[in-house]
């Protein structure tokens, strides 16, 4: 099919990681905004799009935009949309999900009641049919309005990106993987650097750094709504981008990635989860306590999601450990640390003003992300050969 737009939402406050992954992976962007990325592409895009993105959230084929401030506008530009381009006469459609932000229309439930019976009009007309099966292949159809414009796409992905297949288990308050990857992506740690995570919960960061290492892309084990649509993508395109995602895997690698946590049960877990994404063999997993962090390496890095007190009876303990974890980094005197969390005191007690932070999104939560930047690591001597 022609080259089309395709839309990848993102974490709010990231929106530069993900643009710098998309044209990495040799795409124009089209246009930035609060929450998503656009840009150019064709159906092998979307392929490409969904296993390779680290830190999108799902993909979407855009179908149009327009402005509407009325129901009945809404349906007649709805209505006017090439909804026939994209579905089959036995495909299954409906309105997944609605979301209006400083717009006359804001019900979701109305927004998406209008839109579809919008389409099925279209669809009538087009297919010169009455009645629809709905028994083939799923589009659903997402859209955002902002400031009265409506951006209609159709959802590629299904379930979230952030869903990798390694992860059955998660423990308490787990990060996800989309947000991990954008926040390691977000500090100047590559392979060949220590990185440690001590309260590695889960193990995320550790898993989506160790991927990341050994060139593992996010989306080869799991599957995607638009393996289905085989009116616009040809199966081939899909094995083609997994021979190409296997072809890029180097995972004999030396690395040096550690994963501490106080409880052991999700170490376990941690472990098992390493095994599912294929990179155990490059992390080393233990059950140890925020005072007992140290590293016999220099210039490494901490990237970490510590508590934050989700539960009030929680919040008491925060400031010991934050202080804990304070003084066990002044220890690591070379050391840059990172660390996500919406604790208003975690510099407070941590014992040090950040370097830098940056306001992230986390769903509906606001965090902070603060970077402790430790000394550049001396250059290493050219030895003439």
């Amino acid at each position: 099919m022609k080259k089309t737009e395709l839309i990848a939402p993102c974490h709010f406050g990231l929106e530069a990681v993900l643009k710098r992954e998309i044209q990495d992976l040799g795409y124009e962007i089209s246009e930035v905004e609060d929450g998503r990325v656009t840009f150019y592409g064709d159906a092998e895009a979307v392929c490409r799009a969904n296993v390779f993105l680290r830190t999108a959230e799902r993909i979407l084929w855009k179908v149009g935009d327009f402005r509407a401030e009325t129901f009945d506008e809404l349906f007649e530009k709805t209505r006017a949309l090439p909804w026939e381009e994209f579905i089959p006469k036995d495909g299954k459609f409906w309105v997944a999900k609605a979301a209006s932000v400083k717009s006359k229309l804001f019900s979701p439930s109305d927004i998406q009641s209008i839109m579809k019976k919008a389409m099925v009009r279209r669809m009538e007309e087009h297919y010169h049919m009455k009645w629809f099966p709905e028994d083939g292949a799923s589009y659903p159809v997402r859209v955002f309005l902002k400031k009265d414009i409506v951006t209609v796409g159709i959802d590629a992905s299904g379930v979230s990106l952030h869903k990798r297949g390694y992860r059955e288990v998660a423990g308490k308050a787990p990060i996800t993987e989309t947000l991990a990857a954008a926040l390691i992506m977000l500090t100047p740690w590559h392979k060949d650097r220590v990185l440690v995570d001590p309260f590695c919960g889960s193990g995320t960061f550790p898993i989506e750094a160790a991927m990341m290492a050994a060139n593992i892309a996010p989306g080869m084990n799991r599957s995607f709504t638009a393996e289905t649509w085989t009116n616009l993508i040809p199966k081939k395109l899909w094995y083609d981008t997994i021979d190409e995602a296997n072809d890029l895997i180097d995972d004999q690698i030396d690395t040096d990635i550690q994963g501490y946590d106080i409880d052991g049960s999700v170490i376990k877990i941690a472990r098992r989860n390493a095994r599912e994404a294929g990179v155990d063999h490059l992390i080393h997993f233990q059950e140890r306590d925020i005072k007992d962090l140290s590293h016999p390496k220099k210039y490494g890095f901490i990237i970490t999601n510590p508590p934050y007190g989700e539960r009030l009876e929680d919040k008491k303990d925060l400031p010991e450990l934050y202080g804990t974890f304070g003084e066990s980094f002044k220890r690591l005197d070379t050391w840059s640390a990172y660390m996500i969390t919406s604790y208003e005191d975690a510099e407070r007690y941590f014992g040090r003003k950040a370097d830098k932070n940056r306001k992230i999104y986390n769903g509906m939560l606001k965090t902070y992300y603060y970077q402790f930047l430790g000394p550049r690591p001396p250059k290493q001597k050219r030895t003439d050969r």
